[in-house]
């Protein structure tokens, strides 16, 4: 999935993580990312289906230390506030935040 234009992994939001250089010998990193992938594709359909922009906020795959898929949102904080509220409203079910 990507964003609008080319560069859309390099407009600022750093998306690699503190334990991005980290390897095992024989962990199947491919696999766990190849399933993050595949999860962060759909939230980030559902993220545009919102109206966010992916360049604002994202779901990104990457691995754990031992190769389990990770998905990780970036984001900038104005638009994950407001990703924030989103969910805030559907959870609610309109029964006043109690569900």
């Amino acid at each position: 999935m990507t964003g609008s234009g080319e560069d859309w992994l390099s407009d600022g939001l750093d998306v690699a993580g503190a334990d991005c250089g980290l390897w095992v010998s024989g962990a199947d990193y491919m696999s766990g990312w190849r399933g993050a992938r595949e999860a962060a594709d759909r939230l980030n359909r559902a993220l545009l289906g919102a109206g966010f922009e992916l360049s604002q906020v994202r779901a990104v795959a990457s691995t754990n230390e031992d190769g389990r898929g990770v998905v990780r949102v970036a984001g900038w904080p104005d638009a994950v506030e407001r990703l924030a509220v989103l969910l805030e409203v559907v959870t609610s079910g309109g029964d006043g935040g109690t569900a």
